[in-house]
């Protein structure tokens, strides 16, 4: 494989589009309400109308706005005053009427609004081509620019200037605390080893995320090409994608992205007939939540029970099998392609001064607009719940958690905080992986603290003492004051044990699971004085 041969794979796909492109979302969301039957009656009403020449119906990863799936979405630019159209919470029998509106009939199918800030707002980065493309065509990636970037990383730049250039991107890893990219790549570059690992953590586990499994399921070979491209960096020939088995439909995508990588030339020796050769492999996890965490992930891969070890050494220095091991999340994997094309530089243009590009977020709960968003780091909360989100259905916002099971809840009154790791962290929040999860005035927030608690009291390996057992009383104390038995001395207990917690546990499973105790207490302490007794 050449460049040439990849610009005709990429020319005979763009060739083979027809006028009118009906894109149907067929993610694992969308499925479980039919969608794959609408697709299948939109290729039959297309065939009954006989219009097989000029409409062309595809099935696409998500589209964003779950609330409102099955999406079905048709394209004709050639139609510049109408040129694309969005159908919502479309049925099998609405299929023909779609048709009957492409031909200039009427429709009674509920139209999507795509000039709404839900659409408009968004910068698709690690969203590129996600609910535009094929998933399972790896010609239909090639076509959006997909292993453009591996060819000029591999006949054209060396390692360390691939490292350089995520490093002055700003890149930050999207799947957590935020450690900047460049320098993680960097240290794995710089360690010593008779071999390397990359490994990508699709093993996302926090309640309302669902970032990592619609990349993909909508983009796979976007995060392949990023682990290739990870590889080439810092010399390493194998890599491992970690993915819980809850994602059936990303790993089968995954598994069929690798399979044409490998046909095509693109993975596996001697890649763009360069000396470099890289595989790929799958590692099924059981769906502990623990598996998130880097060690025990690893743990997980060698066979063996996942918990965590005791840092230093670090996986950068000791990782896999004891040997220098580079872990990124999917996000951030699937932002590494565009950067290559890009440049360093545009993507450091977006953002804010220490946290570049964008951020993808699952936007849930009590909110209109319920998806998966992607947007420039610094948008404000207020722009994302009450402007992209649509606010609330009934009453106000009270209250927004991000980070997932570690964050913390952020009150309606910081609202206009931008999004970025250091202002979530000085909420007494995080960025997490982008769970992002809205509650209104309904909600009682020592109910959210229980929650959370008892997530993390379950998914807890007990492996340390304060994880173990503290999770546990700190779950007990809520229950406790939820219940109308607890006095001050109680409340003082839960501020001091959380402390504990937080300080002493192994893992960041422990050490973060009290952040919505802290973060409740801090701007909602009267509804926990509310319920205490007298």
């Amino acid at each position: 494989m050449d460049l040439i041969e990849l610009m005709e794979i990429a020319e005979q796909e763009r060739q083979s589009d027809k006028p009118i492109q009906i894109r149907c979302c067929i993610a694992a969301g969308c499925i479980s309400v039919n969608s794959q039957a609408v697709q299948q009656q939109l290729e039959a009403a297309v065939t009954g109308s006989g219009l097989e020449n000029e409409v062309q119906v595809s099935g696409v990863g998500c589209m964003g706005l779950c609330c409102q799936a099955p999406l079905v979405r048709v394209d004709t630019p050639s139609n510049p005053e109408n040129p694309s159209q969005l159908y919502e919470k479309v049925a099998p029998d609405n299929a023909a009427s779609i048709i009957t509106a492409l031909q200039g009939g009427e429709t009674t199918v509920q139209r999507g609004d795509l000039t709404h800030p839900f659409f408009t707002k968004q910068f698709a980065i690690a969203l590129e081509n996600t609910g535009k493309i094929n998933p399972e065509r790896i010609q239909a990636y090639i076509a959006a620019g997909g292993y453009q970037g591996l060819f000029q990383v591999l006949r054209e730049m060396n390692p360390s200037a691939v490292v350089d250039t995520i490093t002055r991107s700003g890149l930050r890893g999207r799947g957590g605390a935020g450690y900047p990219t460049g320098v993680k790549w960097a240290t794995v570059a710089k360690a010593k080893g008779e071999r390397k690992f990359v490994i990508c953590n699709a093993d996302e586990g926090d309640p309302g995320a669902f970032m990592d499994r619609s990349v993909l399921e909508s983009d796979p070979h976007r995060v392949i090409e990023g682990m290739i491209i990870a590889a080439y960096a810092i010399g390493a020939s194998q890599g491992y994608i970690y993915i819980r088995a809850e994602y059936p439909l990303a790993t089968q995508r995954l598994q069929i992205a690798i399979s044409q990588a490998q046909q095509l030339g693109l993975l596996g020796s001697h890649i763009f007939d360069s000396p470099f050769d890289f595989r790929i492999d799958i590692r099924v996890g059981a769906g502990a939540y623990v598996c998130g965490e880097e060690t025990s992930l690893m743990a997980s891969i060698e066979g063996k029970r996942g918990t965590p070890r005791p840092r230093p050494p670090y996986p950068a220095e000791s990782g896999l099998w004891g040997f220098p091991t580079l872990i990124n999340n999917v996000e951030t994997f699937a932002n590494v392609p565009w950067i290559i094309r890009n440049g360093a530089d545009v993507f450091a243009s977006i953002g804010t001064e220490k946290s570049k590009g964008t951020k993808v977020f699952s936007l849930t709960g009590n909110i209109r607009n319920m998806g998966l968003i992607e947007v420039p780091m610094g948008t404000t909360l207020r722009q994302i719940v009450e402007e992209m989100g649509g606010g609330v259905a009934n009453g106000t916002a009270k209250a927004v958690q991000t980070g997932g099971a570690s964050g913390g809840c952020i009150p309606a009154s910081a609202f206009d905080t931008p999004v970025d790791y250091e202002s979530l962290t000085e909420l007494g929040s995080m960025m997490g992986s982008g769970g992002m999860i809205v509650m209104d005035e309904t909600i009682n927030m020592v109910d959210i603290a229980k929650f959370f608690m008892e997530f993390c009291m379950d998914e807890s390996c007990g492996k340390c003492i304060p994880c173990r057992v503290g999770t546990v009383q700190l779950y007990q104390l809520l229950s406790k004051i939820r219940e109308g038995q607890a006095s001050m001395p109680d409340l003082d207990l839960l501020e001091e044990l959380s402390d504990m917690v937080k300080y002493t546990s192994l893992c960041g499973l422990g050490q973060s699971a009290p952040n919505p105790v802290f973060s409740t207490l801090r701007y909602f302490r009267d509804e926990y004085l509310a319920l205490l007794r007298s």
